[in-house]
C-alpha cells in the first residue's frame, strides 16, 4: 500500500523526494511551482534529471501533482478565467515534463454565477486544453471539495456533470478526499455507512476513475461544509473512517496521501503515517 503526505519543493523540485524519505513516506504529493503565483521559473533540464535521481535513489515516487490554489477554471471573469487558463496549462506541461501522470486540482468556484454555469466553464477549459496539448496524457484529478462558499465539486453528481461533458475522458479522474466528503455530508464512520458512501461514488463516478485518496481528518463537524485538516484520529471522523478505508481491498492500490499541519522536522508526518498503518490489518 502506497502511503504518503504532501511535501515541500522548498530548494528545489529535486529536494522533495529527499524530504519525504525523511518523512517516512512511500510515495508523495507535490507543487511543480509556487502555489501562490500564477506564473513560474521554466524547469532546467538539469532539475529535471535530478528529480529522476533523487526519486531512485530514495525509492520513493511521485504519485500526483497539485495544482495552485490561484486557480478557477469556474470564475465567471474574464481576466481571472483567462489567468487560470494559462496557469493549468503550465502545470499540465510541467507534469508531462517530470513524468507526474496525475495532476490533482480543486475543480472551481461559480463566485454567483450559477453551479450548472460554471460546471460548463470548467468542462470547456478543459476541451480546450487537451486539444491543445494532444500529446500529454497527464490525467486532471478532479477533487472533491467540502462545499464551503460557491465551491463546485461538493457532490459526486457535480463531478460526473463535469467529466460527462469533456469530451477526451480518458484524462479524467478523481480524487477523494476524506475530510471534505465528510463534512460536505457523506458519512464514513460505521460500516454501514462508509460501504453506502463508497457505493454512491461508484455508481455516480466508478471507482475506476479514483486515482488518489486524500486521507485527512476533519476539524469541524459532518456536514460542516467546512474545509478544515486535521490530525488522524484528532478530529471528528474518528479512527474506524480510516480502518475501513485501509482495508478496503478495492482501494488497496490507490496512493493515498497526508495533507495535515506540519512542522519543519515532518513529525507530524511521522506519527500520521505510523498511525495509519497500524490500521492496516495483517
Amino acid at each position: 500500500m502506497l502511503l504518503g503526505a504532501h511535501i515541500s519543493i522548498a530548494g528545489g523540485i529535486f529536494n522533495a523526494p529527499i524530504e519525504g524519505k525523511r518523512a517516512t513516506c512511500d510515495t508523495i504529493q507535490i507543487f511543480t511551482k509556487s502555489a501562490n503565483q500564477w506564473k513560474a521559473k521554466p524547469l532546467s533540464d538539469k532539475e529535471i534529471a535530478r528529480f529522476f535521481e533523487e526519486q531512485k535513489n530514495t525509492g520513493v515516487t511521485v504519485a500526483c501533482a497539485h495544482d495552485s490554489y490561484l486557480i478557477n477554471l469556474g470564475s465567471p471573469d474574464e481576466e481571472s478565467y483567462k489567468k487560470s487558463y494559462d496557469s493549468f496549462q503550465i502545470e499540465l506541461e510541467r507534469c508531462h515534463l517530470l513524468k507526474i501522470s496525475l495532476l490533482v486540482m480543486h475543480p472551481g468556484s461559480h463566485l454567483g454565477n450559477g453551479e450548472e454555469n460554471g460546471l460548463k466553464r470548467i468542462a470547456a477549459a478543459f476541451n480546450l486544453l487537451f486539444e491543445r496539448l494532444p500529446d500529454n496524457k497527464t490525467v486532471v484529478c478532479l477533487e472533491t471539495t467540502a462545499g464551503q462558499g460557491t465551491n463546485l465539486g461538493y457532490k459526486f453528481d457535480q463531478l460526473a456533470q463535469i467529466i460527462d461533458l469533456v469530451e477526451d475522458k480518458s484524462r479524467m479522474g478523481i480524487c477523494l478526499d476524506t475530510c471534505h466528503i465528510f463534512a460536505a455530508g457523506y458519512p464514513l464512520q460505521s460500516k454501514k455507512d462508509y460501504e453506502e458512501t463508497i457505493r454512491q461514488f461508484d455508481r455516480t463516478l466508478g471507482l475506476n476513475r479514483l486515482k488518489i485518496i486524500h486521507i485527512n481528518d476533519s476539524k469541524k463537524p459532518f456536514g460542516s461544509k467546512v474545509d478544515r485538516h486535521e490530525h488522524i484520529g484528532q478530529g471528528e471522523m474518528g479512527l474506524e473512517s480510516f480502518r475501513h478505508i485501509l482495508n478496503d481491498k478495492r482501494l488497496s492500490k490507490i496512493p493515498k496521501i497526508l495533507e495535515t499541519p506540519k512542522g519543519e522536522e515532518l513529525l507530524e508526518d511521522i506519527e500520521n503515517l505510523r498511525l495509519l498503518r497500524s490500521l492496516i490489518e495483517k
